[in-house]
């Protein structure tokens, strides 16, 4: 895909979400694909690698949570992979502060890149499980916001991310259309972490059938100490 065609397309779609991205903003997403598909070669990123597919899945995908961030939070995004959907928030919301989460270290080597060649301000990358990562004490409850774009269920999710919120802060969590199931599976676990259920959105991607839910929910009691336990617990034994 050309340069000036993947710009149209992007911006185009990023209005389906009321962002009107500048020129900077798209020569940034551009080079963003150009090494997300040059370090795949090497290492697996991303299944997706027809840059149409790209625009929309990952990158406006991403973006659709921007409007319940605010301006002056602080953003922790939990198994971030090759970037989603911490680096496209980045791009467009240069004055939160954002730290990128994931266990695997040759995806972080690739992310410090995108950061660098970018040159994005006030972010960093960091190798570790959510897991350690809380124990640190500076990281336990005080970021204003969690988001993750994981596969794990709701209330094994939810035990990596709301340790980490702050009183009245916010879990952003993206998942697929159909999770009635996962949502009552994950009903105490909410409670006993110290959550509650803000609002359920549902977006339908621009010119696709796929359909996303944005499941928010408000910190608002403090996380038992004893939460997230050690590693492989949450996997393996959910909180029922």
């Amino acid at each position: 895909m050309e340069k000036q065609e993947f710009k149209a397309k992007l911006k185009e779609e990023a209005m389906q979400f009321g962002i009107e991205l500048s020129g900077k903003e798209q020569d940034n997403f551009y080079n963003y694909m150009k090494l997300l598909l040059d370090w795949n070669e090497k290492i697996n990123l991303t299944a997706i690698t027809e840059p149409k597919e790209i625009i929309t899945k990952h990158f406006v995908d991403s973006l659709s949570i921007t409007s319940y961030i605010n301006e002056n939070d602080r953003i922790l995004d939990i198994g971030t992979g090759a970037g989603f959907p911490g680096i496209p928030i980045k791009i467009v919301l240069e004055k939160n502060e954002i730290t990128l989460l994931d266990s695997l270290n040759k995806r972080i080597n690739f992310l410090n890149e995108v950061i660098e060649k970018l040159d994005l301000k006030n972010i960093q990358a960091v190798h570790g499980r959510a897991e350690e990562f809380n124990k640190i004490d500076e990281n336990r409850e005080n970021y204003d916001i969690i988001v993750s774009r994981a596969v794990a269920k709701l209330n094994v999710l939810l035990e990596y991310m709301l340790p980490f919120v702050k009183l009245n802060g916010r879990c952003i969590c993206m998942k697929s259309a159909d999770i009635g199931e996962e949502l009552k599976e994950a009903e105490n676990a909410i409670k006993i972490l110290g959550g509650e259920i803000e609002k359920i959105d549902e977006i339908i991607l621009k010119n696709t059938d796929i359909k996303r839910k944005i499941i928010v929910i408000k910190k608002v009691n403090k996380t038992p100490s004893k939460y997230p336990r050690k590693a492989g617990t949450p996997a393996k034994e959910p909180i029922k």
